[in-house]
């Protein structure tokens, strides 16, 4: 199974272009295809990206496209698309609605992942939260963090046993053993309970503090769950590796890759293990130089805990 070494942090990103929010899609996204996030994905593999995520909608009910868009490409169909593009990232779920669907066929998906790109699928699942969504569905919103607690059991079963139900069985089998990790996502407390109570990792929807991490590792203990490796996450603010010649924001980390890596670390979790990092950039080329130089210039500096 997928784990982080003990003693150090590792850095993932979510990947632009698969997910077209009108809130924070750069405009470059818009027109760079799936050659575009070919490369993007590549750029990752190459700078020792530790995973690349993809996000997970169906459709968008009207009233959310001012702000969501209309483009989020299926999220296990990318990440099997990406698997022959890339050789080393791992591909992450972040994350799979599970609530839309029965425990078996997500698990025969991941499955599939998994065993198509040679072991590298992490199952990042949560809970939802587009009322109209899960109504198109016929899914359950109101019980939705319930369902999802429910499935998880069922669909770590489902991965690790070939018989995935009582007369059933299951091929291909998951090239892990004895199965992909699943993180559950979330930020507030019972996502925070669950991912300690359920999960391999937890996946936070912004920032983590210590706070929800000593929430998470209290959870785990209670659980008897302390003693297992767990990937705890933190999202950082966007980066920019240099002095931009450009308005990348005031909320944008820039300068140089020692200041970057000190900025990030002040506002990281001292136990968080899984950094997701983001970027500014103006066209597919910068993204993809931003990427390499947070790779090889300040990838070093925070990966030490």
């Amino acid at each position: 199974m997928i784990e982080i070494p003990h003693g150090t942090r590792v850095f993932g990103i979510q990947l632009p272009i698969q997910a077209q929010s009108n809130t924070y899609a750069a405009g470059w996204e818009r027109a760079a295809g799936a050659a575009g996030l070919a490369r993007v994905a590549q750029a990752a593999d190459d700078a020792g990206f530790f995973y690349v995520g993809v996000c997970d909608h169906v459709a968008i009910p009207d009233e959310l496209i001012p702000a969501m868009g209309t483009f989020w490409s299926d999220c296990i169909a990318t990440l099997s698309w990406l698997a022959p593009q890339t050789t080393r990232v791992n591909l992450l779920s972040h994350v799979y609605i599970l609530p839309y669907r029965h425990p078996v066929i997500a698990a025969k998906a991941f499955s599939t992942l998994d065993f198509l790109s040679g072991g590298r699928a992490i199952c990042g699942v949560g809970a939802g939260h587009v009322v109209r969504e899960f109504e198109l569905l016929d899914a359950d919103y109101e019980h939705r963090g319930g369902d999802l607690a429910k499935k998880v059991p069922l669909l770590v079963k489902a991965l690790e046993d070939e018989e995935v139900a009582d007369g059933f069985g299951a091929r291909p089998r998951p090239a892990q053993t004895p199965r992909p990790p699943v993180w559950i996502a979330g930020s507030s407390p019972a996502a925070i309970r669950r991912a300690g109570r359920l999960a391999d990792g937890w996946l936070p929807q912004g920032p983590s503090d210590d706070a929800m991490v000593q929430l998470l590792e209290d959870t785990r203990e209670k659980a008897g769950r302390a003693h297992l490796a767990m990937a705890i996450g933190h999202i950082t603010p966007f980066l920019y590796v240099g002095t931009p010649g450009w308005d990348v924001g005031e909320a944008t980390i820039s300068g140089s890759p020692e200041e970057i890596a000190e900025k990030v670390l002040a506002g990281t979790p001292r136990r968080a293990n899984q950094i997701q990092v983001r970027f500014k950039s103006r066209t597919p080329e910068e993204q993809c130089d931003q990427m390499a130089a947070f790779g090889a210039d300040v990838a070093p500096l925070i990966e030490k805990m």
